[in-house]
């Protein structure tokens, strides 16, 4: 009887713990629980927004294959068998505690507690509506004093506080699943004491690059930076608070996930459990001047935390292995002994997660999305609110900043993106992390650039939506993996070399 545990955290950056390389001890229970597991740190997004990541956990699909590509979209959804049908059928009784953002509702799970938003969340007392009504206030952060509420108040210690709860009422006959979705640490950012001085600002290390950054990649960018200043004046001018209560989120965040496992370990429940944590998409966190998310696919909002730990879970750290976030599904599947639904495009992890069987090349790259479509705007357009509301909230960025279609590609050092418009950028990470450099038009780079294109092109047609099921028979692949099938007539793979290679020669890799 196998139990899973999905700990999701929403606009949580990869690297900003200890284990990630960062200069700060934010989550040492984490970085614990996943030394203890295979910590994939090359996980990533499927898109950079909400509501659309959900639906690909869930489904198993891109944003272009399940239609929700905006956060107003959910309930457009195009899917068959989902997570929570998977999972009923493999007889888990289904709890869900959290922030939704989703098209999954309260009546599809047994067990429900929220919804926990960013600025508002259940209201069962005159404190929880004092501090709803003081995130509002704040106005998307960050709190410049500590918050004057207590610990028991943040949404983190609520939501542990009733996952608790619906553990200790299961039915004990029958294996669980128990989704924590923490809308930490996403805006506003402000934590109570101790958290809150925890990690000085001054401490905090020092950004990558600034809003020049932004002035420089131009578009999107540009657009979104120019758009807060006009409404937040001088807003740059608070990075490093902004840094260092991103940083004391995360602590409090581990706080609470460490209180659920010691909970569940005392009820003699961690040695039959998966756990998975992951994250629905980064935070820009300071870097290019800007906050929150928006302006096209950097590193900094695609990658995401990605671990998972537990029952038959092998002690392994992966740096090799491009994963993403649609491919939990495929792998929740194989793990319970369920067939993989068709429709599902994610690729199954089980077997990197227990050491069986040969990957064959199927982890050396990975794909992204952004864009609900039409072209993109202009820098200079600004188009009207989609919505009313009071105060100097910026929500018509969404409508600029994720406008258009965008696709990625993700191999090696090397990042590709191209739009609808035909605009490519090239970008080697290992010398160029912040994307600043575009080698698209080099000419020195031509023959990486039609490789990476040619990559690209061969992961548009893999994840093309088979739904729906009709009445000819198709050919499924093991484990969802394309890979083998590929190179099954004795090729090499191509496998991207550094900039000083033979490949920027023309000579072949």
């Amino acid at each position: 009887m196998t139990n899973i545990v999905l700990l999701m955290t929403d606009q949580q950056r990869e690297g900003f713990t200890a284990a990630g390389g960062f200069g700060l001890d934010t989550m040492p229970f984490c970085d614990q629980l996943a030394a203890d597991g295979t910590t994939f740190h090359n996980g990533y997004t499927p898109t950079p927004a909400c509501v659309p990541a959900r639906t690909s956990l869930l489904t198993g699909r891109y944003p272009s294959a399940h239609r929700v590509r905006q956060n107003s979209a959910a309930d457009e959804v195009f899917r068959t068998t989902d997570l929570v049908d998977m999972l009923r059928s493999a007889g888990h009784q289904t709890m869900f505690i959290g922030k939704p953002h989703m098209y999954r509702r309260e009546g599809d799970f047994d067990q429900w507690s929220g919804p926990y938003y960013h600025e508002d969340g259940p209201r069962r007392g005159p404190d929880d509506a004092a501090f709803s009504d003081w995130l509002k206030s704040i106005d998307h952060g960050p709190a410049t004093e500590p918050t004057p509420f207590p610990l028991e108040a943040q949404f983190p210690h609520r939501i542990v506080s009733d996952a608790i709860e619906a553990i200790d009422k299961r039915d004990q006959d029958r294996p669980f699943f128990c989704w924590l979705s923490f809308p930490e640490p996403h805006n506003p950012y402000q934590v109570p004491e101790p958290y809150f001085s925890m990690f000085p600002p001054e401490s905090v290390p020092d950004r990558a690059c600034g809003p020049e950054a932004a002035e420089r990649k131009g578009g999107d960018y540009l657009w979104m930076r120019r758009l807060v200043e006009s409404k937040r004046a001088g807003y740059d001018d608070l990075w490093r608070r902004y840094r260092a209560s991103y940083c004391g989120m995360l602590r409090l965040l581990d706080d609470q996930v460490r209180r659920f496992y010691e909970h569940l370990d005392a009820a003699g429940l961690t040695e039959d459990t998966i756990f998975v944590y992951l994250a629905d998409h980064g935070d820009y966190v300071g870097d290019y001047g800007l906050q929150r998310k928006g302006a096209g696919m950097p590193e900094v909002l695609m990658r995401i935390p990605f671990f998972v730990t537990g029952a038959g879970i092998r002690q392994h750290i992966d740096s090799a292995s491009f994963v993403s976030l649609v491919d939990l599904f495929p792998t929740l599947c194989e793990a319970l002994g369920q067939p993989i639904p068709y429709g599902v495009t994610g690729r199954s992890l089980w077997p990197l997660l227990t050491g069986s069987g040969d990957t064959a090349g199927e982890f050396a790259s990975v794909y992204g999305e952004a864009g609900f479509g039409g072209v993109p705007y202009d820098v200079e357009e600004r188009p009207p609110l989609h919505f009313d509301y009071p105060g100097t909230k910026y929500d018509e960025l969404n409508s600029v900043t994720q406008s258009g279609v965008s696709r990625m590609l993700r191999r090696g050092d090397w990042k590709l993106l191209y739009d609808v418009l035909g605009r490519g950028e090239l970008y080697d990470l290992r010398s160029d992390p912040m994307e600043l450099e575009n080698l698209w038009s080099d000419p020195a780079y031509e023959l990486v650039r039609s490789r990476m294109v040619e990559e690209l092109l061969w992961w548009t047609l893999r994840i093309t939506d088979d739904l729906p099921e009709a009445r000819y028979l198709p050919k499924r692949a093991e484990h969802n993996w394309y890979a083998r099938l590929r190179h099954d007539d004795g090729t090499r793979p191509w496998s991207p070399q550094s900039a000083s290679s033979p490949v920027q020669t023309g000579e072949q890799p």
